[in-house]
Parts: C-alpha cells; structure tokens; sequence
C-alpha cells in the first residue's frame, strides 16, 4: 500500500525507489518452496495440495477521507466481499533466504534493527495485515504475518517489500518463499533450531529469533499471535540444541568463515598468514573466536571505538590483538594477507579503486583473500575482478557445508522429531484462540445471570442479612455457575489434552453462540477492519 494510504512513511533504505506494481503476468507470481541444505523425509500437507497466489486484480483503493472510509466499510459489510470476512485468519510468511535469492538480492531487502518497529508499524497500516514481525539477518530476511485476508494480505506485503527494496514484484516472486498457516510455523521452527540455515545448528539465528521478541515487546502489530509463535520457536531452538549434538562442530557463519579462508590458504595455517577483521561487534567477536581456535596468534582489529577491542583483549590474553581505527582501514589492508569483513555498514568500505591501490601479497599466498561476511556487503563486487584479489561472501560458505552432509543428514533427522512434537502443541494453541472469544461472552452472559439473581435475592431479605451470610449466598452462586460451565467449557478447550478435533469444537462454539444469543452483528474481519479505521481517523 503506498505510504499516503497507510499514513506510514516509507522506510528510507538506500535502495527503495518506486518499483513500478506488478504487472498481470507477474500478479500470477511463482510460489517458491524453499531449498533445503539437508532432504528431510517429512512430508506436509501442502505436498499434496498446491497453494495458490493471488490472482491478478485491481489495487485497494485506500480513501482519504472520514466519510469515504467509512462508506468503503459499509461497502464491505454488504457486498460479495462478504465470501471473505468470515475467513479465519492466516499466518504467513514472505521472504528470501540464503536457498533461494542471491546475497546481491537479499541486500537490498535487509532491514536494519533500527527500523524493525517502523517495519512492523508500516505493515500493520496494510489493509489486511492484522500482526507482523521481521526477521533480517545475513542469511535471510522474512516477514512473518497473520493475514486477515490470506491472498490480499500477501499480495500488499510483497508490493510493500518492493517498495522499500526498489526490486520489481517480478523479480522477487522468482526468489521468495511463500508458506501458510502450519507450514510458516514449521519453517520458522526449522529456522530456530538452525535447520534452515547455511551451517546447520548455527547458534546465532536462535539469539537472533529472540532478538526479534525483545524488540517487539510493546510494539504495537506484534501481537499475541505472532508473538506466540516467535516465543515457542525459541522452546523448539533450545529443545532442539538441548536434545541433539547438532551444535557440534562448525555451527555458524563466522567460523564457517574462518574455515573457507583456511581451505583457500596455499598452507592451511593462520600461523604465519597476516590477519586483520574489521568489525568487532557480534559476528567480529565470533571471527575472533574461532581464528583463535584454529591457531591464530596475532591479529589486528578496525572497528569505531578501542572498548570492544579492549575487552576481547582480556578474553584473549595469549593473543596479540592490535587496534586501529577505522582512519587506518586501507592502511591496515595493505600489510594484511587475509581480510574479515563484519559491520553493519550499508554502504561498501572497500571499493575497487581502494584494493586496486594495495601493494600485492607475498608470491606463496598469490591473492590478497577478502572473507565478507556482512549483508549489505562491505567489499564491493567488483573487487573479485582484481588479478591481485579472491573475494567470498556468504554465499560462498556452501563450500564448506558440503563437507559435513551426510552428518547433517543425520542431525537433522533427530532435530525434525521434536520440531514435529512442538508443532502440534503449538497448533493446538493457536487453534484454541478461536473460541476465546465464546468463552468470555459465555462467562459474561452468566455472571450477568448470577449477579442479577444475587441482588434480587439480598433485596428480598431485608437489611438484618449479616456479612457472613451474603459471603455464603455469593459463594453459593459461585459454586453454581462453574460447576455449570464446566462442561461446556471442557468441550471448547483445544489444547491437545483430548481427541476432540477442531471441527468439533467450533461446532460446539457456534452451537452455544446460538443458544445463547452470543452472537454479534459484525463479523471478525469487519470488526478487526473498523478497529483499523478508528486508528486512522484519530
């Protein structure tokens, strides 16, 4: 939706320009079942039923004024839109990963932290957008959301990462993943437990998925849905590490990193190769790390400020660590053979001008070796032209994962069996939402009936009733009404405790909605609608 119908601006990425709206031919667009590293033998319900996009249609057109939104509602309620307002709502996720687009694609989606709130802001102004959350990191960007509309809501969230990323709807339906209600949440259990990612059981994605929580708490469109969803991923990523050994071994992209640039040393050793890392924050650190454990003793460091370098000092105290600021960047470049590359920087720090101006590496090593591992990139693309330079990026990490495949094989079977276990609880969770709402009118409904009762019943004794017995009749009514709403409720619960199916018990929720009149004259979706329209208007 553009950012005038949503009353948002649009995010300032330095990539977003107005992409032009896709046209009949792309509306059609490709569902893109993500590649996996590893063939897991589950089979889905969606294997059997291909899922279908939008079709091509005309845009919503969004109105500017109190009156033309509140006649567009109208229109709404009384028109063959109604097919759709009784739809359940859906969770749903768009996005690209590291199986599916190329990082030079996946850069121009990335969506800093910073911005993840006003992410969330713009996409719940979308017409159908009820709850989102946003996943970026440097393997993937995926937008998690509960639609009200499953096909409207898509289709605007795909036009919406168009706008913001200037990349055609086009060109992103050829590369994104697109997947449904249990299937989004299998895939974002997958991705917890570091199932989906480039190095399997990398454990940096679970504190990312916990990231993505903490920054939503209070934000308003991460909501009990989406933020259920998030928080029971977590559970199934440290089930997952808890219950297997799938943490063993190279389990994330620094020290897969670190292990690219020693397989394409001519002696693989860092005992003599000069290493310098720019970037001492999160994915730094663990390039430090992990160069330590392979025998790195000396190495020096650019980053902003000397406090990072300070403390990994202490931490490293057999390590010769020296810091340089980011003035002496290329200076510090051209006295080394290996480069890491990890800020968060959205613009290149090393262009081709720059590395073409460094003096060359010693005759053994051949080319200076850049190990980027950063999304945006920070050594520009072009620098692999250089005779003189081998530029990697983390897409290139593949290289190093195909080492381990039949071991990755075998952990993520052990993995999926409790993925499968957390699913159904989680499932069954999600369903139980449906009759919340019956469950509170019911409770409603029968404490009007016993509070009225109880006050006919006080009047009708006099005012000698002492405390003691007006505790009692109130106890009694009490005891009464619950013991008389424990049935029906115990045939609404749908938490997995017993073998009812869903069908069964929303029949038995619309059958006490028309018992008992609790009925109202609007549905979910409109409701949800006008709540969206009153916001607006304020």
């Amino acid at each position: 939706m553009a950012a005038a119908a949503s009353g948002v601006a649009a995010l300032p990425w330095p990539n977003a320009e107005r992409a032009t709206s896709s046209s009949s031919k792309s509306a059609h667009s490709q569902i893109r079942i993500p590649h996996r590293p590893f063939p897991i033998q589950t089979l889905r319900r969606s294997d059997f039923n291909p899922r279908c996009e939008m079709g091509a249609g005309k845009p919503v057109q969004t109105a500017t004024s109190r009156s033309l939104r509140s006649s567009a509602l109208e229109l709404l309620k009384t028109s063959a839109a109604d097919r759709y307002t009784k739809e359940r709502s859906s969770v749903a996720v768009i996005g690209l990963n590291v199986h599916t687009a190329p990082v030079e694609l996946r850069e121009k989606l990335a969506i800093p932290e910073a911005q993840w709130s006003q992410a969330i802001g713009e996409l719940c102004a979308l017409n159908h957008i009820e709850e989102a959350a946003v996943l970026s990191t440097c393997n993937r960007m995926e937008i998690y959301v509960v639609a009200l509309s499953q096909h409207r809501g898509v289709k605007e969230v795909t036009e919406w990462m168009s706008k913001v990323s200037g990349v055609h709807v086009s060109e992103l339906s050829k590369h994104r993943i697109l997947l449904y209600n249990e299937d989004a949440t299998q895939h974002l259990f997958e991705v917890a437990a570091g199932l989906d990612s480039l190095v399997l059981g990398e454990g940096q994605i679970l504190a990312q998925v916990k990231h993505v929580v903490k920054v939503g708490q209070g934000v308003p469109g991460f909501d009990r849905k989406i933020s259920g969803l998030f928080k029971h991923a977590i559970t199934v990523g440290k089930r997952v590490r808890t219950e297997t050994n799938i943490a063993s071994g190279s389990v994330s992209v620094s020290s897969a990193a670190v292990e690219l640039a020693l397989m394409k040393l001519p002696k693989p050793s860092y005992a003599t190769a000069r290493v310098l890392v720019i970037g001492a924050g999160k994915m730094g650190k663990l390039v430090i790390k992990h160069l330590v454990s392979k025998g790195c003793r000396e190495m020096v460091i650019v980053n902003r400020s000397e406090e990072r370098v300070a403390a990994l000092r202490e931490e490293f105290k057999d390590v010769e660590i020296i810091y340089k600021p980011l003035s002496d960047m290329l200076a510090s470049a051209a006295e080394a053979d290996v480069v890491f590359t990890s800020t968060a920087s959205e613009t290149p720090l090393f262009l081709k001008e720059h590395v073409q101006m460094l003096p060359s590496v010693s005759p053994e090593l051949g080319n200076r070796l850049f190990i980027d591992i950063s999304v945006p990139r920070n050594v520009e693309p072009c620098v692999s032209d250089l005779e003189t330079a081998c530029v990697y990026n983390v897409d290139d990490l593949k290289e190093v994962v195909a080492a381990h495949k039949e071991d990755r094989l075998r952990k993520a079977m052990e993995a999926q069996k409790i993925i499968t276990e957390e699913l159904s609880k989680f499932e069954a969770w999600k369903d139980s939402l449906e009759t919340v709402p019956t469950i509170k009118k019911f409770r409603a409904y029968a404490e009007r009936i016993r509070a009225c009762e109880v006050d006919k019943c006080l009047s009708k004794m006099g005012d000698d009733i002492s405390k003691k017995q007006q505790k009692a009749i109130y106890d009694l009514s009490m005891g009464i009404v619950n013991k008389l709403l424990h049935g029906p409720m115990q045939h609404l619960r749908c938490d997995g405790s017993d073998n009812r199916s869903l069908s069964e018990i929303l029949e038995n929720m619309h059958a006490l909605n028309r018992m008992f009149d609790l009925d109202t004259d609007t549905s979910v979706l409109e409701e949800k609608i006008r709540a969206k329209v009153e916001r607006i208007q304020k």
